[in-house]
């Protein structure tokens, strides 16, 4: 079983897309764990906000596998593939973290470079896995988050999924 780590981001139908991904982690992943609930300015073009955050669970799935169910994830939320890298969109999952592999597998480089370029991916993921540590910078992640230097603004929101309460506004 592999721990896996994803990133969602959403700035169309914020809300209703990143329920939609949750859902559908929670009823394919195991010991499901979910960051709180970022906004954040589009980074790389002039858009509206999205909404950010990190998931962690366990899966059987050969990261391949995972992957392209990811992505039809995203389709079936109308994920427009035409538009350019840096565009709105429903719906954008990606794999962060698969166990420890480091390299360029199954077409994903991993980890994935975001993690430590961009604040609305660092800081989820230092909330859920603070002591986990990079697996090429051998730093954990609540060390990274603290010493982040970039200057990307994010706030956490608050944001209700399956009746819960799970992220709260500061």
């Amino acid at each position: 079983m592999a721990r896996v780590y994803v990133s969602i981001g959403s700035n169309i139908d914020r809300e209703r897309h990143v329920c939609a991904a949750l859902d559908a982690l929670s009823q394919n992943g195991k010991n499901l764990q979910v960051s709180s609930v970022y906004e954040s300015e589009a980074v790389g073009f002039d858009g509206a906000p999205f909404y950010n955050l990190v998931a962690g669970f366990d899966t059987d799935w050969p990261l391949a596998d995972l992957n392209c169910w990811l992505k039809q994830i995203e389709d079936s939320n109308g994920r427009d593939r035409t538009h350019p890298k840096f565009s709105a969109r429903t719906l954008d999952i990606d794999v962060l973290l698969y166990d420890d592999l480091v390299g360029e597998c199954d077409g994903i480089q991993l980890p994935r470079p975001e993690i430590t370029e961009n604040a609305f991916v660092l800081r989820p993921l230092a909330e859920i896995a603070p002591d986990l540590k990079h697996p090429v910078l051998e730093q954990d992640y609540g060390s990274l988050w603290r010493a982040y230097q970039r200057n990307q603004k994010l706030w956490p929101v608050n944001f209700d999924w399956a009746g819960q309460r799970i992220s709260c506004s500061d």
